[in-house]
């Protein structure tokens, strides 16, 4: 009853109410209303500020307004805020399955921010049918980083991380031997662990036909390459590979802290918002994160930095200016902006021509990856397949489910989505 209450409190005080014609500069009256779950965070604060001010300048009669969110409640309270079709202004997503299965209620961006195209990076992860309805904020990815401390604690040369599945394990042997450390930091408590696994790993498993038709949604879940995602997941907490409890630990942040106290070496972590570069170097210190790319697990495949467009700002059909609130989408995306949220957050943003030189090795090693990058496996997932593959994983280390039911389980859910 409470979050039913919730829900309608607060679709009822963030209803959009943009008034005025907002494709004019000097409007001088007008509200805007944003959802999103980061304007709260302090890190963010200052991108929120450049953002606004960007906007007043063309607009310093209209206020705008954003209202934060709990993030494991968002997309419960953004879908009734949908089914009463109205809400915010602006809203923030997640790119791939989030964004695309609730397209029915945004507009298409495309008239409003092609003159960004060239200066942003990961459209296509908000795009879907030929359209593209939200705007990048960030680059979302999944390296495996590393503890460099720990590889020469072991006796190990931190600069040389073993690039196979058995050379990893060795190495990961002779670190618990030194110090007690495991070789991975898993959080599966949420069913996200998975994810990171298989968009972490994936380029090193799948062929590139097989990986590029993965993306494409031409996806051959009997494949064995496609099973070995999920055999070898299930196989690294049978042996010890993972720390203890990985059902039962949260990604979001415990795993985090697993890696970020030298209790594990290695972590399929994210490049942006958190569990990322810049948290990594505040606790272990920028010269012992290392980025090592994908292991190469089956002959022929290319190991490649999975990454897509993170977060980005939509417009809600219901708005009642479309033009003024993909004006402020445009500033929410203005390099100045942009700039400040790499700075203050560590976010790898999508403006291509903000300098991230000065981030430490973890930082340089990531951006120099982007280039030979691919889609995540798993964001091409709708958000329903997702969340299936999320119980899976669950049972799966568990034991109560074999790895070809789980695959079966997935292609038809994939099929239905």
């Amino acid at each position: 009853m409470w979050l039913a209450v919730l829900v309608a409190a607060l679709v009822m005080a963030g209803c959009g109410s943009a008034t005025g014609t907002g494709s004019n500069s000097g409007d001088t009256s007008g509200k805007l209303v944003v959802w999103d779950w980061k304007s709260g965070d302090k890190t963010a604060a200052s991108y929120v500020e450049k953002a606004k001010a960007d906007f007043a300048k063309a607009h310093p009669g209209v206020t705008v307004e954003f209202v934060a969110q709990p993030f494991d409640q968002y997309y419960t309270l953004l879908g009734a805020a949908i089914q009463a079709g109205k809400g915010p202004d602006v809203i923030l997503f997640n790119g791939g399955g989030q964004i695309r299965d609730r397209v029915s209620s945004l507009l298409p961006l495309d008239e409003y921010v092609a003159k960004d195209k060239q200066r942003l990076a990961g459209w296509e992860a908000f795009a879907t049918g030929g359209k593209t309805y939200a705007a990048p904020v960030t680059l979302q990815g999944h390296p495996i980083y590393y503890n460099k401390a720990l590889y020469k604690k072991a006796g190990l040369d931190p600069e040389k991380p073993a690039t196979t599945w058995s050379g990893l394990a060795g190495d990961c042997a002779a670190i618990t031997k030194a110090s007690g450390a495991s070789c991975f930091a898993v959080g599966n408590k949420e069913g996200a662990g998975i994810q990171f696994f298989m968009s972490g790993l994936g380029s090193g498993i799948l062929t590139p036909p097989e990986y590029d038709n993965w993306i494409a949604g031409k996806r051959d879940w009997q494949s064995p390459n496609v099973k070995r995602i999920f055999q070898l997941w299930k196989e690294a907490n049978d042996t010890g590979l993972n720390n203890q409890g990985a059902n039962s630990t949260a990604l979001f942040t415990d795993a985090f802290t697993v890696f970020q106290s030298s209790k594990a070496a290695h972590m399929i972590g994210l490049m942006s918002d958190i569990g990322h570069w810049k948290d990594f170097n505040e606790f272990l210190g920028a010269d012992n994160v290392g980025v090592m790319p994908a292991l190469v697990i089956t002959s022929g495949a290319t190991p490649s930095l999975p990454y897509d467009g993170g977060i980005g700002y939509g417009v809600a059909k219901w708005t009642k200016d479309p033009a003024l609130a993909a004006d402020l989408v445009r500033s929410l995306t203005s390099t100045e902006a942009l700039r400040a949220f790499y700075t203050g957050a560590g976010a790898i943003v999508s403006d291509t021509t903000v300098d991230t030189s000065g981030s430490g090795p973890a930082a340089a090693k990531i951006v120099s990856q982007l280039k030979t990058g691919k889609p995540a496996l798993h964001v091409a997932l709708s958000a329903k397949t997702q969340e299936l593959m999320g119980r899976l994983s669950q049972q799966l280390l568990s034991g109560s489910v074999s790895v070809d039911d789980t695959v079966t389980q997935l292609a038809a859910a994939d099929k239905t989505s």
